[in-house]
């Protein structure tokens, strides 16, 4: 018996898999300035949007800016698969002040499709 993962009787009605976004597992990108590299785990708040979230007071939230394009490495859930670096824009920084994430920011990514997978070396720009 094939399970697909959705309840009997429903269908998928994404226009686009979702494939992309569950495939990863945490990202690390550095900040020009910053010495060291940070790293998030990423959480998939939506069918085409993934986010990490920041703790309120955090020093890269005064460095982070909706629009920034930045070369981010993603890791990817299976561990033996290793890492890819994809260039990636800054969607949205929403402060959660009710919700789950209470005291932090989520900070939408958006992976640039079309676009070419940065080399390693361009990664510190």
């Amino acid at each position: 018996m094939q399970h697909n993962g959705l309840p009997h009787g429903m269908v998928e009605r994404r226009s686009e898999p979702r494939k992309t976004l569950d495939q990863y597992y945490s990202v690390e990108f550095f900040i020009e300035g910053l010495e060291v590299p940070y790293q998030f785990r990423i959480w998939n708040m939506a069918s085409k949007s993934m986010c990490v979230l920041v703790k309120e007071g955090s020093h890269i939230l005064s460095l982070l800016k909706v629009g920034d394009k930045l070369n981010m490495k993603y890791y990817l859930g299976d561990s033996m698969a290793g890492a890819e670096y994809r260039p990636t824009a800054i969607r949205h920084i929403t402060k959660d002040d009710n919700g789950r994430f209470k005291g932090h920011y989520l900070v939408g990514l958006e992976i640039l499709a079309g676009e070419e997978e940065t080399d390693k070396e361009k990664l510190k720009n």
